[in-house]
């Protein structure tokens, strides 16, 4: 009886095994999507870009790159007869002679991965070795208590709010800017963030804008309702989502809380639309607001977020909490506060202190 057991398990794991094994095959072997060979270059591009769902701001920079890249050769030779060595000429002379930072030159590269492997579907063998760009190592720029509040004094409305949230709660720039009705938890004074790589996470929500933004709130709803009246009301959402969810689009929930004035036409599904406002707005009532304020230091919307961070961490917050409010992938980001806080050596105990020795 136990033989006949043990024959049946290891029939059924050979079984499972090669289940797997041809499940892994047709995963592998799955055919890829392949661009309309009769569309130009960069439509083909403009079409797996969209087909993979990438956002419609990495849309532009992808094809800004290849531009640039098909140009640098004088716009006669096309991509698929180049090879890694022209990516390295290129990259290199961005940084021998346009003097990129090493950010913008690894944008250009991944601009170029993707053209190569997604849409000409000639991966790069080997490694892209161009003339790096230096990395440096900047300490972040931090306002204190004083400079923030005279930097308050002089933004106004929507922005002030706006700027608010970036100061008390540590967001992105752009993840404010995107923030939908749906992301706030006023009952647990939460907000849930989709930041960077579509992750998810939440951070708090400070109780001294709890009273200004459930109003703001209230107005953006009468104006969705006065959209939804004269036939409008829709706003962005996954394509996905919509498909599963036929009138989400023109659900409350999923309104922008900081929407744009005008409607406006979306550029890839030709509808009129409500979209977020521009982030442009916010950043010059920041810059505006420093200079009146009289702050020597390059404040930007990024600082406020800064300030948070380091304020965090001086008021004793774990800095692997910090790591996951912050959104951060790795640890030695968020440590970069460390070299800003303010350190009150004096209030430290040493170990020494209350052994009996």
């Amino acid at each position: 009886m136990k033989n006949r057991k043990l024959c049946l398990v290891k029939i059924f794991n050979c079984s499972f095994s090669t289940y797997c094994a041809i499940i892994s095959h047709i995963m592998e072997n799955k055919s890829k999507f392949r661009p309309n060979p009769k569309l130009k270059l960069m439509d083909q591009v403009r079409e797996v870009l969209r087909y993979h769902h990438y956002a419609y701001r990495t849309e532009q920079t992808y094809t800004q790159w290849i531009l640039r890249y098909v140009r640098f050769f004088g716009a006669k030779t096309h991509p698929r007869d180049l090879d890694a060595r022209d990516i390295e000429r290129f990259l290199s002379d961005l940084t021998l002679t346009q003097k990129v930072s090493a950010s913008t030159q690894r944008q250009a590269l991944n601009a170029l991965v993707f053209l190569y492997r997604d849409v000409l579907d000639l991966p790069l063998d080997g490694k892209i070795q161009p003339v790096r760009s230096k990395k440096k190592f900047n300490l972040p720029t931090v306002l204190g208590r004083e400079e923030i509040i005279r930097l308050f004094r002089h933004i106004n409305g929507t922005h002030a709010l706006m700027a608010k949230i970036l100061y008390g709660s540590g967001l992105r720039l752009m993840e404010c800017v995107r923030l939908r009705i749906k992301d706030f938890d006023f009952d647990r004074k939460r907000i849930h963030v989709l930041g960077k790589g579509n992750k998810w996470r939440s951070t708090i929500l400070a109780d001294p804008i709890l009273s200004e933004l459930q109003t703001h709130i209230k107005n953006v709803k009468a104006l969705h309702q006065c959209d939804l009246e004269q036939g409008f009301g829709e706003v962005y959402i996954p394509e996905a989502l919509g498909r599963k969810y036929k009138k989400a689009a023109m659900e409350t929930q999923w309104q922008y809380v900081f929407p744009s004035k005008k409607r406006s036409i979306d550029p890839r599904s030709g509808q009129e639309r409500r979209h977020h406002v521009m982030e442009s707005g916010l950043q010059k009532a920041v810059k505006r607001a420093s200079g009146m304020a009289g702050i020597d230091k390059r404040v930007t919307c990024h600082t406020l977020r800064h300030s948070f961070a380091t304020t965090m961490l001086e008021n004793g917050i774990n800095i692997r909490v910090l790591q996951e409010i912050m959104g951060h992938a790795d640890v030695k980001t968020t440590e970069r506060y460390t070299h800003v806080m303010d350190k009150d050596i004096s209030r430290i105990s040493s170990p020494l202190e209350g052994l009996d020795l």
